[in-house]
């Protein structure tokens, strides 16, 4: 099977990509303002409760932390 990359593929993976970063920038935004507003901007409460809620998603879908491996 031969694929063609062309200019519609390039443009529908770039305009995903661009879409996944501006999301993740709205959404940094959003929790370093919820730091400010809860946490007077004391980032080592928000980084310790990222952490802690990273694993906790990590761990629910199969009750264990496989997908840590990788890293």
């Amino acid at each position: 099977m031969i694929h063609h990359f062309g200019l519609k593929y390039f443009i529908k993976n770039i305009s995903v990509a661009i879409g996944i970063i501006l999301i993740w920038r709205g959404v940094w935004v959003l929790l370093d303002l919820l730091d400010d507003i809860l946490f007077g901007g004391s980032h080592v409460v928000t980084a310790v409760g990222g952490i802690v809620a990273g694993i906790i998603i990590l761990y629910l879908p199969d009750r264990t932390l496989a997908a840590l491996e990788r890293l």
